[in-house]
């Protein structure tokens, strides 16, 4: 998040911050992005808190199962996500967001 958010005020770029650790996110926003990306790529299987689950839990994942665990645990959402409007970034990489904000 530091990273991204250090990229985009060096290279002038306004943005606005959503924190849905603490303020949330919706279905519809987790749906989009899954559907774009693939649920493999928005659900943040290296955190602490997805490797805290239980195996039940991880057992069987799929793309409904994977947005009800970011719901309940927003934090599992892989950040920073970037909406650039008609397309979103997953993750900070200097060249992809170049490249989308040219």
């Amino acid at each position: 998040m530091k990273k991204a958010r250090t990229w985009l005020e060096e290279h002038g770029i306004n943005y606005e911050f959503h924190d849905y650790k603490t303020v949330g996110i919706d279905r519809e926003h987790l749906t989009q992005w899954c559907n774009e990306h693939g649920w493999q790529v928005v659900l943040n299987r290296a955190g602490t808190t997805f490797r805290k689950l239980d195996d039940e839990q991880k057992a069987d994942l799929d793309q409904a199962k994977a947005i009800e665990l970011m719901l309940a645990q927003p934090s599992m959402i892989k950040r920073p996500v970037l909406d650039v409007g008609d397309r979103t970034l997953i993750g900070f990489k200097p060249d992809s967001y170049s490249a989308a904000l040219k």
